[in-house]
């Protein structure tokens, strides 16, 4: 698959895209597009981005076309797991080296492809260039057409090298391969009006297995998941589906738009994070496809379960996070993160009587932005850049009592001798549905009254030392 300059600007060319303007007033309307900055690979690299969109489909082999040391931060850093097949977890690649590189990789590439389908018979196998592959300017669509009719195993080209743009281009590019090559070449042996697609989430520490059976409760089969915990035969079968259910707006809402436009599928924007978000969730799907339904009884019926399933699972989602919530209420959090968990997060931890007094709006669309807004209030901070610097600054200025951040951020935390939760996808904890708010309660509280803070503030005995000198000297 060769992306044109026309192709990667119609992936970035979103409605929703914080970086869409209106046409200016020569009448040339400026190409939504974010270059990468030097320096800055490592979490905003395409290559990356797709392998974590397309990294989670388990029993597909992920084959990285390049040299070794690109294989292992896409591969090591996202804690997707799977109830199935673990093809997935392990890292393949070409392996080039400096003769490879100077004689070019396709015979390299062709052997490899051959290897893995003997050894592993995959489902399918992904091959992603790299930035070396795409300038020495293997032909690896050839080769991935060839060993596909050699081995009978479908072998897709992901074409995303790391010097063409950033993390969310490479993304979207890996979710335009599945439309282009994956969804439709097969039809699941039967359909019900109740199957659904979830878009955009990526089963994080299985936080998808807290959600699914929710689903299976009311009667709503998820037909395919994009890509958490997914199989590839079951992505080959979305296009039957009758609703698309987006969970993260920013990568994966132009999958969703263009299922709509190739299928006729619609579709809706919602969050697992929060109890708020999740009833709601349940009750926007149920609505889509009672609408689907028309004015019918099943329509009525699926209405009425997901009120009573709602009803009992929140009553007793009160009664789990009672005792956490008498201790954690009142307590001022900074949360830097991105996307979806920018705004959903504020909700959740406003469940638990928590404060939000700062977020981000980092990979946010225009209508997340405003949400965000909408829910910090007037004395929210909305932080666009969180340097270490600035971080410190907002911990300081909002006398916040945590950090809910990445991984790379639990240093800023440990400057400022203050709880650090990890929110991003290196976690191993799942907060999605009911039971992951009772998950995130009980760490925001673990990590909240640990007595290893109360250590930490209190002065270093040299310094105690000197303090009562001076006292004892102001008295004499």
């Amino acid at each position: 698959m060769k992306n044109s300059q026309e192709e990667i600007n119609n992936l970035l060319n979103n409605t929703t895209c914080e970086h869409k303007q209106p046409t200016s007033h020569n009448n040339k309307k400026p190409t939504c597009k974010k270059p990468p900055q030097p320096g800055a690979a490592q979490g905003n690299c395409p290559f990356e981005g797709a392998m974590v969109a397309l990294g989670p489909i388990t029993d597909v082999a992920h084959l990285v076309h390049g040299p070794v040391s690109c294989t292992r931060n896409p591969w090591g850093s996202r804690g997707s797991l799977s109830s199935g097949s673990k093809l997935y977890q392990i890292g393949f690649s070409t392996d080039l080296s400096e003769q490879d590189i100077i004689f070019g990789g396709e015979k390299k590439l062709y052997q490899s492809i051959l290897e893995i389908a003997k050894r592993y018979h995959p489902a399918a196998i992904f091959v992603y260039a790299t930035c070396v592959t795409a300038l020495i300017g293997d032909d690896i669509d050839s080769i991935c057409k060839a060993a596909t009719d050699e081995i009978d195993i479908p072998v897709i080209h992901i074409n995303a090298p790391g010097f063409i743009g950033s993390k969310n281009l490479g993304n979207r590019i890996g979710g335009d391969a599945l439309l282009k090559y994956v969804v439709g070449t097969a039809s699941p042996e039967f359909t019900t009006p109740f199957d659904i697609n979830i878009i955009g989430d990526y089963n994080v520490a299985g936080e998808i297995w807290n959600v699914l059976p929710l689903f299976k409760s009311l009667g709503i089969r998820v037909l395919s998941k994009i890509t958490g915990d997914a199989r590839y035969e079951e992505i080959c079968h979305a296009h039957r589906a009758k609703l698309n259910v987006v969970i993260c707006s920013n990568v994966s809402l132009k999958i969703a738009q263009k299922m709509q436009e190739l299928y006729g599928i619609p579709y809706i924007e919602e969050s697992f994070y929060g109890v708020e978000n999740m009833s709601r969730c349940l009750r926007n799907i149920a609505a889509a496809l009672g609408k689907l339904l028309g004015d019918s009884s099943a329509a009525r019926y699926l209405k009425e379960r997901t009120e009573r399933l709602i009803t009992k699972k929140t009553a007793a989602l009160d009664m789990a996070l009672a005792p956490y919530r008498s201790r954690l209420e009142g307590k001022r959090i900074v949360l830097y993160s991105g996307g979806i968990k920018s705004w959903s997060i504020i909700l959740a931890a406003k469940d638990l009587g928590m404060e939000v007094v700062a977020t981000s709006d980092r990979k946010s669309t225009e209508d997340e932005k405003i949400k965000i807004k909408q829910l910090l209030g007037q004395d929210g901070i909305v932080l666009s850049k969180g340097s270490p610097k600035a971080l410190l600054q907002v911990l300081k200025d909002t006398k916040a009592d945590m950090l809910v951040a990445g991984a790379s951020n639990q240093y800023t935390a440990l400057k400022a001798r203050i709880p650090f939760l990890d929110i991003n996808h290196e976690r191993h904890h799942a907060y999605a549905g009911y039971d992951g708010m009772i998950e995130m309660a009980r760490e925001l509280y673990e990590a909240l009254y640990s007595p290893v803070w109360q250590q930490v503030r209190k002065p270093a005995p040299w310094e105690q030392k000197i303090g009562d000198l001076a006292e004892e000297s102001t008295l004499n």
